[in-house]
């Protein structure tokens, strides 16, 4: 019997740890002080093309994707989003979901003439948000 219950103990204690650690690197190791942000433009800034976007990031580092490395992650650039992305998933890639997995804090874009808007968020080493997700205001620039 007490081996019997031993076994138990130990069973529990490796699950619960499990359990703790079953979310993965990107969960609830961030600073609630990280933030990320843009350097250039500025909120509702008037730019003509080539528009360079710079990214900013505080309370974390920037690493590539594929490196899972604690308290890291990379940019993504949304681009005329609605909405966000599925938060639970790894981010699209597309013309409206931009990667920079080589841990790229700046951008030049060719943007269409108008109005656009602009959202960074943060990437775990697989594309997945972090949990919390970082991601910065939406800001809206005017392109002439």
């Amino acid at each position: 019997m007490e081996v019997i219950m031993r076994t138990a103990i130990l069973f529990m204690a490796f699950f619960i740890t499990g359990m703790a650690n079953a979310g993965g690197e990107n969960e609830s190791s961030i600073n609630s002080g990280t933030k990320v942000y843009f350097l250039s433009p500025t909120d509702g800034e008037t730019v003509t093309n080539s528009v360079v976007v710079r990214f900013g990031l505080s309370g974390m580092g920037v690493a590539p994707a594929g490196v899972a490395k604690e308290n890291t992650g990379h940019h993504h650039l949304l681009i005329d989003l609605e909405t966000l992305p599925d938060m639970t998933k790894p981010i699209p890639s597309d013309k409206n979901h931009r990667h920079f997995g080589g841990g790229q804090t700046e951008v030049v874009l060719e943007l269409t003439p108008g109005e656009h808007h602009l959202q960074l968020l943060l990437g775990d080493y697989a594309h997945t948000p972090h949990n919390p997700p970082v991601v910065s205001k939406r800001i809206k620039i005017l392109v002439k």
